[in-house]
C-alpha cells in the first residue's frame, strides 16, 4: 500500500468510509459465530459492527497509526498487523471482509493478493468486499494530472479502479465463484469548505512526494477552483467516487 495514515484526521473529517461500508455488511451471511477477518481495518469501526452481528472476529491493517486508534477505540477486540499482500492465519477463516482497501494495492500485485487471500479463506467460506471501480474520484485525477502538467510535472496514478469484466476472471483464477457483484456511482460528501482539498491531502499523497509543499499546495488550490463547478453542490465539495462490490465464495 502506497499511503501513511493520518489516523485522528481519518476519524474526524472521514468516517463516510465505514458508514459506507455498513452497508457491504448485508452481503455477508455467514453462519453466528463464523470467524470473520476484517482486512484493512482501519480504525476498527466496522470490525465492532461485525463483532455486534455475532462473528468471532479480527482485524487487520498495515497501518500502525490506524490500528493504535482501533486498539484504544475498541479494546475489547482483536486487532493485529497484516497486509492483505502475505497476512497469514493460524488456520484458515470462515470468511473475510475488506471495504475501501484493495484499490490501494498496486496493479501489478493485485492477482497475487487475490490468490493469497483465496489461501487464508477456507472452502466454501465467503469473500466479501468493496473497494474503488473504473472511474472512481475520475474528476479529481483528471483535474490534477492537468495541473501537474501545466507546472512540467506528471502526475502518478497510483489507485487500481478495475471494471467487473477485468476484475471478475481475476477472482475465478484465484479460486472464487462470484455469487454477486455491482459497479455504481456514489457521490461521496467531504466535511467543510475545504473538504476537496483535504480529501487531496488525504488519499492522494503518492503523486506529491517530492514536490515542493508550496507548489503543492498551489496545484491543490489549482484542481480546488476548477473543480469548483463541478464537484460544490449547494454548500458542500461532493467528490465523484465509483464502488464495484463483490461477494465471492471460496471453491
Amino acid at each position: 500500500m502506497n499511503i501513511h495514515w493520518d489516523a485522528q484526521k481519518y476519524k474526524q473529517d472521514f468516517m463516510f468510509v465505514p458508514e459506507y461500508g455498513a452497508a457491504v455488511l448485508d452481503l455477508l451471511d455467514a453462519a453466528p459465530g463464523a470467524r470473520v477477518i476484517d482486512l484493512g481495518c482501519g480504525n476498527g469501526a466496522l470490525t465492532a459492527q461485525l463483532a455486534d452481528r455475532g462473528y468471532r472476529v479480527q482485524g487487520l491493517d498495515a497501518s500502525p497509526e490506524m490500528l493504535a486508534v482501533a486498539r484504544s477505540t475498541h479494546p475489547e477486540l482483536d486487532f493485529a498487523p497484516g497486509n492483505a499482500l502475505d497476512f497469514v492465519l493460524d488456520a484458515p477463516a470462515d470468511a473475510i471482509f475488506s471495504n475501501a482497501v484493495l484499490h490501494w494495492i498496486d496493479a501489478d500485485k493485485q492477482q497475487a493478493m487475490l490468490d493469497h487471500i483465496a489461501s487464508q479463506i477456507r472452502p466454501g467460506g465467503l469473500f466479501v468486499c468493496e473497494f474503488g471501480g473504473k472511474g472512481c474520484a475520475e474528476r479529481v485525477h483528471a483535474t490534477l494530472e492537468r495541473c501537474f502538467a501545466a507546472h512540467g510535472l506528471t502526475y502518478r496514478r497510483t489507485f487500481y479502479f478495475p471494471t467487473i469484466g477485468e476484475y471478475a476472471p481475476m477472482l475465478e483464477k484465484a479460486g472464487f465463484r462470484v455469487e454477486y457483484a455491482t459497479l455504481f456511482d456514489r457521490p461521496t460528501r467531504q466535511n467543510g469548505p475545504d473538504g476537496l482539498a483535504d480529501w487531496i491531502r488525504m488519499f492522494d499523497t503518492a503523486p506529491f512526494q517530492g514536490v515542493d509543499p508550496a507548489l503543492a499546495d498551489q496545484i491543490i488550490a489549482e484542481a480546488v477552483e476548477a473543480l469548483r463547478p463541478v464537484l460544490w453542490q449547494e454548500d458542500a465539495w461532493y467528490v465523484d467516487y465509483v464502488r464495484i462490490r463483490f461477494k465471492l465464495r471460496k471453491l
